[in-house]
């Protein structure tokens, strides 16, 4: 313990540690440092922060588990902001997939059936997938096949901006189909 009841690790609130270790952080007695205008070099810790201060740079600790510890000579400022950057840019490329529903009713009049078709076809030029269900409420389970015709013929009428993802399968009450958007050529 440094100070009267506090611990070694401790960190005052609103204090943040940084996530890779920096400067006088790093415990090891030798490290490799690699950097702009630095030769590649195993090096004893102090020669490597003598070289960081010479160009007004840090060390920061890239590599931990390697044999020795990797460091790379670098303003922790400017790394920070790089490494932000890069998964700024990972997550923007990353695509997200969105699903929209459109429910159907095992009697359906065919001016209904013709307006959900042409809301799936506008959720399908935006890249969006569609789940068309069929609830069956009471006795309605009976028309099953009534249901599973509704949704083949849905996919059919869909087919050249969509491909179903499976048959319509039955979850409990409910029957489904998935359809997702084809690709762009």
């Amino acid at each position: 313990m440094s100070k009267k009841g506090l611990k070694e690790g401790f960190i005052r609130p609103g204090v943040k540690k940084h996530e890779h270790r920096i400067n006088e952080e790093i415990t090891t007695s030798e490290v490799r440092i690699v950097g702009e205008g630095i030769e590649s070099a195993v090096v004893p810790i102090r020669k490597a922060l003598e070289i960081a201060r010479e160009k007004g740079l840090d060390i920061v600790e890239i590599s931990p588990t390697a044999q020795p510890p990797v460091c790379k000579v670098i303003d922790y400022g400017k790394f920070l902001y790089e490494k932000k950057k890069k998964e700024k840019e990972i997550k923007a490329k990353t695509l997200k997939v969105v699903v929209k529903d459109i429910r159907f009713s095992p009697h359906i009049d065919e001016h209904d059936f013709g307006f959900k078709k042409k809301h799936a076809e506008e959720f399908l030029k935006e890249g969006y997938k569609v789940r068309a269900f069929i609830f069956f409420r009471g006795r309605e389970i009976v028309f099953k096949e009534k249901g599973e015709e509704l949704l083949m013929r849905f996919a059919a009428e869909l087919e050249e901006l969509g491909l179903p993802e499976d048959m319509p399968k039955m979850e409990g009450k409910k029957m489904q189909i998935i359809i997702a958007p084809r690709k762009k050529r």
